[in-house]
């Protein structure tokens, strides 16, 4: 991504990356990314991020889509609780061999069926004739 897509923006483009970010990949509320990057000293409106994100969701993503085109010999699956709005929440997550997040995915319960539907799922976007093995 060029810097001329973001010329005369008031913000910098690593925050507009890193916003629209937040919201297209782990479908957080408008609100919500705003708190994040809030907490992190960048204070941005919950409707400056809804402009960017109309604005550079879909470039973002066609770059997000060439990048991820290849197939992923080697990853590993990580699984940890969090806690979203004062509930827990079990996190599912897909890493290549470089430390790069390939999916995730939430889920309210910890269970075989969701560790399975996860693998699974994340196997079909891969490639579909996947072999895997679950060490």
């Amino acid at each position: 991504m060029t810097m001329n897509h973001f010329k005369g923006k008031q913000f910098q483009q690593d925050v507009i990356i890193v916003a629209v970010g937040y919201y297209l990949r782990y479908n957080l509320s408008y609100r919500e990314v705003q708190e994040i990057l809030y907490d992190r000293g960048i204070n941005v409106s919950h409707t400056t991020i809804y402009r960017w994100v109309q604005e550079y969701g879909k470039l973002l993503y066609q770059i997000w889509k060439k990048k991820n085109r290849q197939s992923f010999y080697s990853w590993k699956m990580d699984e940890t609780y969090i806690k979203i709005k004062g509930r827990w929440h079990y996190l599912y997550r897909a890493i290549d061999a470089d430390g790069l997040t390939l999916d995730i995915w939430l889920r309210k319960k910890r269970d075989t069926q969701a560790a399975y539907a996860f693998l699974k799922r994340f196997c079909c976007k891969v490639s579909p004739q996947i072999h895997y093995r679950v060490n």
